[in-house]
């Protein structure tokens, strides 16, 4: 008979299976099925953050200058990111919630006209054909008014980035490929890729990131609701600690495969490892909050902490910073003082050395 289900086999599971041996750049965002992007840069971008650990000698910026040459797409999923194009077929034709005014679905249509002659069209080049003021965006400010035009025809997948300059998009027209799954089958598609990119995953957890979807299948809602309760009746799941737990079918978070390594690692605030935070609040017994956007008054940890894992435990905390000629680290513990073990010192020092090469910076750490 099996052993019981523990917390340990959990925290196992959770890094173990998401941190494979480095592999190619196209493979491993395959296997995460899923990055999510952020725009700060402190000290790097999250996407890199993320990729740093799962790409062989991966250099902060790697994925923006090779994007052009890949199999991938900028679009939403659960969040905005970087996904596989076979995903992306998934969540289009998009069809969301509020349907165009006729003022915006013309001029659409007559932006639509001028990418396809360009092919490819950086938005400032946009706003010499059109001058379009500025209107209320969906957070009660305002902004430009084609910046927000350009937004809504990607998301409808009028649009694709067909790269970047200098951090800005630019839009080609999209051609999406076609899934010829039904609705239902998409729906448990999609949520087979959240549960393989954050399990395993506390039960509580799985209502925010299914109603999460609504970004990338809005036109999905009432088949992901039903594909939801398929997967919490037929799915391998088990009670622990009295919490409700659920991971991808066809594992055991109790089996030996899922063995831990000796390297530190720091990791992006959006790590698949992090990104719950109830679950990291249940597997680790600390509250990690990202604070960039946190007064910094009231910061505890940082403007943009990076957990610190070790052998399975995320013990503490550095916030990055990038000067001229070097990165400094800034290192905090929930224990009041780093580990006395030496085999510690050996792995934080690989993973500030590993950092450095990754941010091309030099050698300091204090």
């Amino acid at each position: 008979m099996a052993a019981p289900l523990n917390l340990d086999d959990l925290r196992r599971h959770a890094v173990a299976r998401t941190l494979w041996r480095p592999t190619s750049l196209p493979r491993a965002i395959e296997r995460l099925g899923f990055v999510q992007a952020d725009p700060i840069r402190a000290p790097a971008r999250a996407q890199d953050l993320t990729l740093r650990h799962r790409v062989r000698d991966y250099r902060a910026g790697d994925l923006e200058r090779r994007y052009p040459r890949l199999a991938l797409e900028e679009d939403y999923f659960v969040n905005y990111g970087f996904l596989p194009r076979a995903h992306q077929a998934l969540m289009h034709p998009r069809r969301p919630a509020r349907p165009w005014s006729a003022v915006d679905q013309r001029r659409a249509a007559r932006v639509l006209e001028v990418v396809r002659e360009s092919g490819a069209v950086h938005p400032k080049d946009l706003q010499r054909h059109f001058a379009l003021g500025r209107s209320r965006n969906d957070w009660g400010g305002t902004s430009n008014t084609l910046t927000l035009l350009l937004d809504r025809m990607h998301h409808r997948g009028w649009l694709r980035v067909a790269r970047r300059e200098a951090g800005q998009r630019v839009y080609a027209e999209a051609r999406h490929a076609h899934d010829m799954r039904s609705d239902a089958q998409k729906a448990e598609a999609l949520l087979a890729l959240v549960l393989a990119k954050y399990g395993p995953l506390p039960v509580r957890s799985l209502g925010p990131l299914c109603s999460a979807l609504r970004y990338g299948a809005p036109h999905l809602q009432p088949e992901v609701r039903q594909a939801r309760h398929r997967l919490l009746s037929q799915g391998p799941r088990a009670v622990v600690d009295g919490q409700d737990w659920i991971w991808p079918a066809g594992e055991d978070p109790r089996s030996r495969r899922w063995a831990l390594d000796d390297e530190v690692r720091l990791l992006a605030p959006f790590d698949p490892i992090v990104w719950d935070r109830h679950r990291f609040e249940l597997l680790w017994g600390w509250a990690y909050r990202f604070e960039a956007y946190t007064p910094a008054a009231r910061r505890r940890w940082g403007y943009y902490a990076l957990p610190l894992l070790w052998r399975g435990g995320v013990i503490g905390w550095c916030n990055v910073g990038r000067g001229d000629a070097a990165a400094n680290f800034d290192f905090g513990y929930l224990a009041g003082r780093a580990p006395r073990d030496a085999a510690f010192r050996r792995a934080l020092d690989a993973e500030v050395a590993r950092f450095e090469g990754f941010l091309d910076a030099g050698p300091t750490a204090s």
